[in-house]
């Protein structure tokens, strides 16, 4: 098995969160979701798990950070154009998200933010390589 990294989010509503990210465009992986928590699939090797609190609080011996006032991690997601990154982000903020950051262009990179239902911080961002600026 390929090393992987797999990431596990409480959230306040499981049925709530599904509804918001499949507003986005998200799918779920049928065989990783159940009552307690559902699958985010963000590419074919890629996934996030999205867990219930109640579920959550079982796998850790430490309280639940409430991300709307504690920044524990920041998620980025590339896409592969400023075009995708502003229709995610606009997705998102139609589906109940707030804005993290307003757009920025440095150029080579494009990136734009929103926070989920759950205060989780997303950024969203396209690279264009070939504007990367010289080192």
């Amino acid at each position: 098995m390929p090393r992987n990294l797999y990431v596990t989010l409480p959230v306040k509503d499981l049925d709530r969160s599904v509804d918001f990210f499949e507003a986005l465009g998200f799918s779920f992986n049928p065989d990783f979701t159940s009552e307690n928590g559902a699958a985010l699939v963000i590419n074919d090797r890629t996934s996030v798990m999205l867990v219930g609190e109640s579920f959550f609080s079982t796998l850790s011996k430490v309280p639940i950070t409430d991300p709307r006032k504690a920044t524990e991690a920041l998620f980025s997601l590339s896409l592969d154009s400023r075009e995708q990154v502003d229709a995610l982000v606009r997705k998102a903020i139609a589906a109940g998200a707030t804005e993290g950051h307003a757009p920025e262009d440095l150029g080579f990179m494009y990136s734009w933010a929103f926070v989920d239902l759950d205060g989780h911080q997303w950024g969203v961002f396209h690279m264009d390589m070939s504007q990367m600026p010289a080192q």
